[in-house]
């Protein structure tokens, strides 16, 4: 079955778009990715994208509205993949998170301590997809986590674990989009669900994304290889300030967002700086970045079971070079590759992963790792919107 996978993440950076050939169940799960681009946002929503999701008031109409831009755009974007590359008989569409809030106990004076479902938020309605492209899509995959007590996130570790397994070799799959996520497949049989970690570490190119687009006035909205910072020497004290915040400290199951790590963090950041007489703009982006790094393996010699025989970077930033440096630093002797090394594509793994949960929910096969999210069970994850005769081709 030929599956078209898209997603923009919190980095807001555009739209990642995979067309994949799946074959086979879960087990036995074959897949040849045919083709895949990232489809920037016209500038304009993606400024009311930012907005929205950095807690900007908005009117009913204007989140309405924005939400059918958003579904056109991915729609589009569907659209423009299959030219020349033949026709996609389903579709899987993250959407665009805009507000993530994790499952939380509360306690009250009368009723003791109760637990609240997650809440979370994807734009970009896959009935409006549906309608548009003429294909079956399956959105708000991470709904139905929530509801059985779920993070809703992260979502891709049954797809890690079924084609990024190695039966000798145990690894931890990072993700470095907006936000950090890993998955940790413990070596041996491709698949063994029972023995997977996975949660969400921090900030990845979040915090060092918005610093760049504030100390150039939006001139630049990233660091391209990590250039500008690896001119500059991090400030450990710093680092190690900022590695006391509650969410690092926080053991898994756990999922953030820019709710957690966007603008009013960073503004919190550059005080620090100030107050650490951290001046020069290539100290406080080398500073950033290893707070990403240190994060990142904090959380492995804190939560992991074991430290991984290898690290598998993945997304965006697995193309900052200092950022890869300053990780491998951190991990010693464990090797820090990418997806890319071991037949996987890493800049488009997460489409890719959303193409094969919406392959799943179509043949009705659960998508959630319950010791994962938190979860009371497995459960199918999307709702299926049909496509064909009401679409537009």
């Amino acid at each position: 079955m030929r599956v078209i996978g898209l997603i923009s993440g919190t980095s807001v950076d555009g739209i990642d778009a995979a067309m994949v050939d799946i074959s086979g169940n879960e087990q036995h799960l074959g897949f040849e990715l045919i083709a895949a681009q990232t489809y920037p946002y016209p500038v304009d929503l993606q400024g009311k994208i930012m907005a929205v999701a950095g807690g900007a008031a908005m009117t009913m109409l204007e989140l309405a509205e924005l939400d059918d831009r958003i579904a056109e755009t991915f729609a589009i974007a569907a659209l423009t993949l299959e030219a020349g590359n033949g026709k996609a008989e389903l579709l899987g569409s993250h959407g665009q998170t805009i507000y993530h809030r994790p499952p939380r106990k509360t306690t009250g004076r009368q009723s003791g301590t109760s637990s609240q479902l997650g809440y979370s938020i994807q734009l970009g309605r896959g009935e409006a997809i549906a309608h548009q492209t003429g294909i079956t899509t399956v959105s708000n995959f991470r709904k139905a986590d929530l509801a059985a007590g779920g993070q809703g996130a992260p979502l891709v570790p049954r797809v890690d674990a079924y084609l990024l397994g190695n039966p000798k070799v145990s690894r931890c799959i990072q993700n470095l989009g907006g936000i950090g996520n890993l998955t940790y497949l413990p070596a041996g049989p491709v698949g063994q669900l029972e023995k997977v970690c996975g949660w969400d570490t921090g900030p990845g190119n979040m915090l060092l994304d918005l610093a760049v687009q504030q100390l150039t006035g939006g001139a630049l909205t990233y660091d391209r290889d990590g250039a500008w910072a690896a001119r500059g020497t991090p400030c450990s004290a710093l680092v190690n300030q900022w590695l006391k915040y509650s969410f690092f400290q926080q053991a898994p199951p756990k999922s953030t967002g820019r709710e957690e790590f966007g603008s009013d963090f960073l503004q919190r950041c550059l005080t620090d700086a100030k107050e650490h007489d951290l001046i020069k703009e290539e100290d406080l982006l080398a500073t950033l970045t290893e707070l990403t790094a240190a994060s990142i393996v904090q959380n492995y010699r804190e939560y992991l079971p074991q430290m991984p025989e290898e690290v598998l970077l993945c997304g965006g930033g697995s193309r900052n070079l200092y950022l890869r440096q300053r990780l491998q630093k951190q991990l010693g002797t464990i090797p820090v590759l990418t997806t890319d090394e071991v037949g996987l594509n890493a800049e488009y793994k997460e489409a890719i992963a959303f193409a094969v949960l919406a392959y799943w929910r179509y043949h009705g096969i659960a998508g959630n790792v319950p010791r994962v999210t938190g979860a009371m069970r497995e459960m199918l994850l999307g709702e299926i919107h049909i496509g064909g005769c009401c679409g537009s081709r």
